[in-house]
């Protein structure tokens, strides 16, 4: 345990100084997943970073792309691709680009426009059950994208074709763009939506690392629907001033905030 929370700490760095060097990103959304990725990459899924096509590895799917350094920061630590390749983030024909892109080592889909992450997932999930295949399929949703009808088509169908090798984790942190989610579209009654859409749902704390390892197990001991993961989180999570701010969410840290949001990752 002491060893994931010391990873995050690591991320958090990670996704603050890539951020701060490129002066563009989004560090909000990134820094309110941290202990998801960290859950998944470090002690939940079959991968191999020597192998990153591997066949029957388990897939990851950001469909909140734009929160490409979480996830960016993760392969890093993981062995994907070496530490040095951080600071192409968001430079033109860099490893590491904007919005989540499969030519990285280790991203399993092309991001950019919100809303389809989940179909991608479907796609992946039924084509393991047609083959035969073990592997598991995870989708991160940001709770604003759950605005989108492509969300809720791909919740129906994955639940039609039972899909118990998918599971879906949004990352609830309440902000979206540049204001909370329910000044854009009142989302609620959220988790009674998924389960009139057929999913089993998990809610928990997205930042309680053994409550994540607990979900994530429970939705993996699951057997007959997908699985949805609403996990409660704090957008811009370990730096006070990024935290609950919305004007984080597509901003990046200037020098000072660096030094100051750096030094709070620290002491923490």
């Amino acid at each position: 345990m002491k060893n994931l929370i010391s990873k995050t700490r690591d991320i958090r760095r990670h996704i603050l100084k890539i951020t701060a060097e490129a002066n563009s990103g989004h560090p909000g959304g990134s820094l309110s997943a941290v202990e998801i990725l960290t859950v998944l990459y470090f002690r939940l899924l079959n991968i191999n970073p020597n192998e990153p096509q591997w066949v029957d590895r388990d897939r990851f799917i950001l469909s909140k792309s734009h929160a490409c350094p979480v996830l960016y920061a993760v392969l890093c630590e993981a062995g994907f691709f070496p530490e040095k390749e951080l600071k192409s983030f968001r430079r033109i024909n860099g490893l590491l680009q904007g919005h989540a892109h499969i030519k990285t080592p280790g991203v399993d889909m092309s991001g950019g426009s919100l809303g389809q992450g989940l179909s991608f997932g479907v796609g992946v999930a039924l084509s393991a059950k047609l083959d035969s295949k073990k592997y598991y399929t995870y989708v991160l949703l940001g709770d604003g994208e759950c605005d989108e009808g492509q969300i809720w088509e791909a919740a129906m169908s994955a639940a039609h074709y039972s899909l118990d090798n998918l599971i879906a984790i949004v990352d609830r942190n309440r902000i979206q763009n540049d204001r909370w989610t329910h000044q854009v579209m009142d989302i609620e009654p959220f988790i009674d939506k998924w389960i009139s859409f057929g999913w089993n749902v998990i809610e928990l704390d997205g930042h309680n690392i053994t409550e994540l390892i607990d979900g994530f197990n429970s939705a993996l001991d699951f057997r007959g629907k997908p699985t949805v993961i609403i996990a409660n989180t704090i957008k811009g999570k370990g730096v006070s001033f990024m935290e609950n701010n919305p004007d984080f969410h597509g901003k990046a840290p200037n020098k000072e905030q660096l030094i100051n949001g750096l030094s709070e990752i620290d002491s923490s």
